[in-house]
């Protein structure tokens, strides 16, 4: 289901250094404090759920099937490529806190960072699906001059992430180039005006 795997959680990565992983487990071991899936809030009290441990192992499991994936590609196009030891967990969670009470913390700054949902209710043309989610052809839609980029799987597993976002760019950008010469000449030759053409797929 294509709707399905545009909505999962994006993996957490990251660029320093020439890009590395960040591994949770590793920041617990060094002194960071994990907790479970927050529940419940009262006054300066937070509640937990007693999830963590299988959070973690979740978290490596998938990490684990996509270095199988890649694998499994390099072996069945017989890429030569090192051959890096797997995963093993550097932390474990021994107790799993299930509340936190951020007065007797000192803890007086929260930073939200969940992500956010998209809301195109703003665009009023006809280029959504029944999820809402944009109808479109490597970001051109078919309302003349609307198009997407960064979108989730858009074109790519990078599509939504700085790693591909600006080969998407590229290719939208070529398009509308292309479908502007394409309506110059249509409208050259039969006196259309030249927006009709702009929503063509060219590329």
């Amino acid at each position: 289901d294509a709707g399905a795997v545009r909505m999962r959680v994006n993996h957490y990565v990251t660029g320093r250094d020439g890009g590395r992983d960040i591994d949770l487990r590793a920041f617990a071991r060094d002194g960071m404090r994990l907790y479970g899936r927050l529940t419940a809030i009262t006054g300066t009290g937070l509640e937990f759920a007693d999830d963590l441990k299988v959070n973690l192992e979740h978290a490596d499991a998938v990490a684990e099937g996509i270095k199988d994936a890649i694998d499994a590609h390099i072996a069945a196009h017989g890429i030569d490529a090192p051959t890096e030891p797997r995963y093993v967990p550097v932390w474990e969670p021994n107790e799993q806190p299930r509340a936190l009470d951020l007065e007797a913390a000192g803890i007086t700054s929260v930073v939200w960072s969940t992500g956010f949902r998209r809301d195109h209710r703003w665009i009023e043309a006809p280029v959504f699906d029944g999820r809402g989610y944009p109808m479109h052809w490597r970001g051109a839609t078919s309302t003349p001059g609307l198009h997407f980029l960064g979108l989730p799987w858009q074109y790519s597993w990078g599509s939504g992430r700085f790693e591909a976002v600006g080969r998407d760019a590229e290719f939208l950008a070529d398009h509308i180039d292309a479908s502007r010469r394409l309506a110059d000449v249509c409208g050259t030759l039969t006196g259309a005006p030249s927006e009709l053409a702009s929503a063509l797929p060219i590329g």
